[in-house]
């Protein structure tokens, strides 16, 4: 398998490759295996990086499960997800210890016999000539392959991993893992990417959580998400983040949701300071022009003498004048 470059580079490269159909949707679930994942020893650094990978080449990482070195929940997890998904990615449980199993659970989930395969036996020889290291019982555990099984080079480590039907079992240990995915995209069925914007709200989550929600109703083909944050200048915040495949319908629902912001923001700002002027924290008088600008002045109820600001201001400048009045921020 030629080897790809990484995700910053996957949509143009694979697009070319692949030339995906417009209703073509491609998915995929993630099984990551291991106790030491689900005991907090190891810190997962895989799940982000192929989420991000497989959007970049248009499949949707529509799940994630973490099992721990068990045979039951393993094989379970297994037949339920390749049911469900274009392509399940594994990781961990290859390595050569005794409770590296993941090989035997792929086998008996697709009813295969497991053994030495030839191929996985040649390449590992090879790697332990140049290395210098000897070939013993725990590392002949890497070269047992499910029958029929493909096999993912893995140029980091040699020890392959696996390629059987939709199934794609590679390395835990995040470069050999990077590396295995890297060889097997170039024959991955991929979708058409989807397409993103994200808009600064300029208001609280909460503020704008049922009108997001009408604006979702109302473009189903959309998906539309809200993502709080704080500002250290302005205070909290909101992204609002659409997600589409069609750059027409995504264009349309970003309007809807820029339209309603404007439409909220007066309201936001009668809002505010009526808050505040009732915790009697601050008094204030505010006009809005015509420019969607407002003119407010702040006058602190604990600052002597009581300092003022009145100049034109913008939405996202109202706070600045409550700090600069010396007001405490409300929650």
């Amino acid at each position: 398998m030629a080897r790809c470059a990484g995700p910053g580079a996957l949509g143009s490269s694979m697009a070319t490759a692949n030339s995906p159909t417009a209703a073509e949707h491609v998915t995929a679930a993630l099984l990551v295996i291991g106790d030491e994942i689900l005991s907090g020893r190891t810190k997962d650094k895989n799940i982000g990086y192929i989420a991000e990978y497989l959007t970049a080449l248009g499949i949707d990482l529509r799940e994630v499960r973490v099992v721990g070195d068990e045979e039951g929940p393993i094989v379970e997890a297994l037949n339920a997800l390749r049911h469900r998904y274009t392509y399940v990615f594994t990781t961990g449980g290859i390595g050569p210890t005794h409770d590296d199993i993941t090989a035997d659970c792929v086998a008996k989930a697709f009813g295969v016999p497991i053994d030495v395969d030839p191929r996985a036996l040649a390449i590992l020889h090879e790697r332990l000539r140049a290395t210098g290291a000897e070939m013993n019982e725990a590392r002949l555990r890497m070269t047992r392959i499910p029958k029929g099984a493909d096999l993912v080079l893995n140029k980091v480590s040699g020890a392959p991993g696996i390629w059987i039907g939709n199934v794609i079992v590679m390395a835990g240990v995040p470069t050999i893992m990077q590396a295995m995915l890297d060889e097997v995209a170039p024959k991955l069925k991929t979708g058409v990417r989807i397409l993103s914007q994200t808009l600064r709200a300029d208001a609280r989550e909460g503020d704008i959580g049922t009108q997001l929600g009408e604006i979702a109703k109302a473009n189903p083909e959309v998906a539309i998400g809200s993502y709080p944050f704080f500002d250290p200048q302005h205070g909290p915040n909101t992204n609002v983040v659409l997600r589409a495949r069609d750059a027409q319908k995504l264009a349309r629902a970003a309007r809807a949701v820029a339209e309603m912001l404007e439409r909220a923001e007066p309201n936001l700002v009668v809002s505010r300071m009526t808050k505040a002027r009732r915790a009697g924290k601050v008094l204030i008088d505010w006009s809005q022009n015509d420019a969607k600008k407002t003119t407010v002045c702040v006058y602190s109820l604990r600052a002597t003498p009581r300092p003022s600001v009145s100049t034109p201001l913008a939405w996202e400048e109202v706070e600045g004048a409550f700090a600069a009045a010396s007001a405490e921020r409300l929650s």
